[in-house]
């Protein structure tokens, strides 16, 4: 033990002289929490629709204004023919177009339905889905208020209605930050964690002094856990950092018990610093151990859940979140977060990430081992 506290003396000292590695565990952190979750929004507003209105009649001017003030839209172009639509689209002035038909209202009015064309612009794919939602929303309303209005209801004998009454449970007002900051602060701890704990060992292979480590008598566990204890620490601080950003910046209070973040926090950090060192052991270079973590980081924000749902991907991809430590810890995040799950809820993944934490540390050691 007494070689294990002279290593971690050594390690925190050489982490406090060097001002970019605490740039980058403390400073970098806080400003991508601050900054990211403001631009992180699913919601689509100021979707430039072009319309096509051959009709000219009270109904379809009564729809176009229904849809520019619903604030998702702004009428980019008002034109007689679809080709000089379509030059909006192409020199993308438009992202929809509508085509209101000659005769709408009179069709409306005789057959009680009519037809309107839409065309997407699907260049940029969730732009156009949710702007065509969107505006399928906005038709849908409008048809079902026209058809109100032709019906006449009997004074004592009304027609049974039915409404729908949604409300959205554990966040109320669907506010993208309660979604996006306990994902991105998770995002933010793995790459910390993973990134600086390769850079550490390979930088000492680098200079040379793993050489003259290895040549100690020092335990290689303990000069894994010399390397893994000081990270393991900074990280827990930085999570510190983003819950107090979260309070100040964005008012999230968690619902649930605190200590469980913190709690599955320690585990998954175990598992993150586990796969660092496993990094480390098969660079030879800062180079090498930056690629291969950044390679391993994509995949991992890309398929965790955070930016699109884990259900919506196929069955092989789904497949593939199995292996995925940050999915399991975004979903933890949320759980106490905005559901106030407690320890039985979380039970499962805690005992996932605990498997990742053996496998990767033990990985890293056995690869270490070999190398020496």
């Amino acid at each position: 033990m007494r070689s294990l506290r002279f290593l971690l003396q050594k390690e925190f000292r050489q982490i406090f002289r060097n001002p970019a590695i605490l740039r980058m565990m403390f400073i970098m952190p806080v400003i991508q929490l601050i900054i990211l979750p403001q631009v992180a929004d699913y919601e689509i507003r100021n979707v430039n629709i072009t319309v096509i209105d051959q009709d000219h009649s009270t109904y379809s001017r009564e729809m176009i204004r229904k849809i520019t003030s619903s604030g998702s839209f702004l009428l980019s172009g008002y034109h007689d023919n679809y080709k000089a639509a379509l030059e909006d689209v192409e020199h993308d002035r438009s992202d929809i177009i509508l085509e209101i038909p000659a005769g709408f209202e009179r069709t409306l009015v005789r057959e009680n339905e009519a037809k309107l064309f839409v065309a997407v612009n699907a260049i940029n794919g969730m732009r156009a889905n949710l702007g065509a939602a969107y505006l399928n929303t906005i038709l849908r309303d409008y048809n079902q208020e026209v058809r109100t209005q032709w019906i006449r209801f009997p004074k004592f004998d009304e027609i049974p209605r039915v409404e729908v009454m949604p409300r959205n449970w554990y966040n109320l007002h669907m506010n993208y930050k309660l979604f996006m900051v306990p994902g991105i602060l998770v995002v933010l701890l793995t790459m910390i964690g993973a990134f600086l704990t390769a850079l550490n060992i390979v930088k000492e292979k680098e200079v040379g002094t793993i050489e003259q480590i290895n040549v100690t008598p020092i335990r290689k566990h303990h000069f894994i856990l010399g390397k893994l204890i000081p990270f393991w620490v900074m990280g827990m601080i930085v999570l510190t950092l983003g819950l107090i950003i979260s309070r100040i910046f964005y008012g999230i209070i968690p619902v649930g018990n605190i200590g469980l973040i913190y709690l599955f926090a320690s585990v998954f950090l175990l598992a993150v610093l586990g796969l660092g060192l496993l990094i480390s052991t098969i660079a030879q270079t800062q180079q090498q151990a930056m690629l291969i973590a950044f390679f391993l980081m994509m995949i991992f924000i890309l398929m965790g859940g955070l930016y699109t749902s884990i259900d919506s991907m196929p069955k092989w991809a789904q497949v593939v979140t199995w292996f995925n430590p940050v999915t399991y810890f975004i979903e933890v995040m949320r759980m106490v977060v905005l559901k106030g799950s407690g320890l039985n809820d979380i039970a499962r993944h805690l005992g996932i990430i605990g498997i990742f934490a053996v496998v990767l540390n033990g990985w890293a050691v056995m690869s270490y081992r070999k190398r020496t």
